[in-house]
C-alpha cells in the first residue's frame, strides 16, 4: 500500500507542477485586441488541446491505478478461496467495466473540449 501512495503522490506532484507551468506556455500580449488581430485564436486552441491532454493523462492514469488494484485483489481472492474463482471473476469484470466507463466518458469530455467549446 505504501507503494501504491507514494505512486499517487508523484501522480499529483507533476499535475500540480504541469498545472503551474501553464502560464509558461501562454503568448502574452499587451492588449487583447492585439492577439485578435495576430490570429488569437491559435491560443484558445493551443490550451483547449493542452487541457484535454490534461483532462485524458490524469483518469487514464487513475483508471490504470484502479484497474491495477481491482486485479491484485482478484488474484489475492481465488489465490485465497479457488472454488469461488467463477464469481469472484464476474465481479471483477463489472469493476472493470466501471472503471472503464469512467475512462471514456473523460475522453467524450475531452473531445467535446476540442471540438465544440
Amino acid at each position: 500500500m505504501k507503494t501504491i501512495r507514494r505512486i499517487l503522490a508523484v501522480i499529483l506532484a507533476m499535475a500540480i507542477a504541469f498545472a503551474l507551468a501553464l502560464p509558461v506556455f501562454a503568448e502574452g500580449s499587451a492588449a487583447p485586441e492585439a492577439e485578435a488581430a495576430k490570429g488569437g485564436e491559435n491560443t484558445v486552441r493551443d490550451f483547449k488541446a493542452m487541457s484535454a491532454a490534461v483532462i485524458i493523462a490524469i483518469v487514464a492514469a487513475g483508471g490504470a491505478i484502479g484497474m491495477a488494484l481491482t486485479i491484485m485483489k482478484t488474484i489475492d481472492g481465488i489465490a485465497r478461496q479457488p472454488e469461488a474463482a467463477s464469481q469472484i471473476r464476474s465481479v471483477m469484470m463489472l469493476g472493470l467495466v466501471f472503471i472503464e466507463t469512467a475512462i471514456i466518458y473523460a475522453l467524450i469530455v475531452a473531445i467535446l473540449v476540442v471540438f465544440v467549446l
